[in-house]
């Protein structure tokens, strides 16, 4: 799941530097410069990218531009495995992965917290209690407030 990225590795004539061109903007017209990881404390593209850049423990710095990645090697630091960290950038789905159940991904329902009571269901058919029991309490009350304001508006 998720969309490899293309890479190319263009040369550099500064050693040390290497610069990577990818088929989609990091940054849009933004530059974003790390010289460590705890320069990279977003939750941006750029930001995941220079993480996991760092974490290969092969260079010692990153600048980002739109779609130019430029990385500075650290002393005997090899790019071979940069372009890979690159490529899978957007990639979610990793070999070995267990994707997750339905049951997983439905949020925890909070003990004791039953929906709010609208003058709506009070009398109702049961299907229409029982669904308003899977509404979460929080949405219900939002459009109660609503049909109140609603009322308010126009007399009725």
């Amino acid at each position: 799941m998720g969309q490899m990225v293309a890479v190319t590795e263009k040369p550099s004539s500064s050693p040390g530097i290497v610069r990577f061109e990818l088929n989609r903007a990091l940054t849009g017209m933004g530059h974003e410069h790390y010289s460590s990881l705890s320069d990279a404390t977003g939750d941006r593209p750029a930001d995941e990218l220079a993480r996991r850049l760092f974490a290969t423990e092969q260079i010692d710095a990153v600048h980002v531009f739109s779609n130019m990645v430029t990385v500075e090697l650290a002393r005997g630091g090899d790019s071979a495995p940069l372009a890979d960290v690159v490529r899978t950038l957007y990639q979610y789905w990793q070999p070995g992965m267990k994707p997750p159940s339905f049951e997983d991904l439905q949020p925890a329902d909070e003990p004791g917290a039953a929906p709010a009571a609208t003058g709506d269901s009070d009398g109702a058919d049961p299907a229409l209690a029982a669904a308003m029991a899977r509404v979460p309490a929080n949405l219900l009350e939002r459009s109660r407030a609503g049909r109140e304001r609603w009322k308010a508006k126009t007399g009725g």
